[in-house]
């Protein structure tokens, strides 16, 4: 059910809309803002739209969608 790297639910947390679609739509839309510099982020937006893309609204609606900033060194050492 997509498989998200600590970083892809966060960056799904900040732009969270409510639904799949909308997510999809605001992360497309953060997307095209982004400089060339900014290459980490860039990944992370493709990939976290690949995984959206391949699921269903169910499955999304399943998602637990809460930022978790202060375990990020324990998702790194995972």
């Amino acid at each position: 059910m997509g498989n998200f790297t600590f970083d892809e639910i966060n960056l799904m947390c900040i732009y969270n809309t409510g639904t799949r679609q909308g997510l999809m739509d605001a992360l497309k839309e953060m997307r095209e803002y982004l400089e060339p510099d900014e290459m980490e982020l860039t990944a992370i937006t493709d990939s976290t739209l690949e995984k959206l893309s391949a699921m269903t609204d169910a499955d999304f609606a399943a998602l637990e969608l809460y930022p978790d900033f202060d375990d990020k060194e324990d998702a790194d050492a995972e």
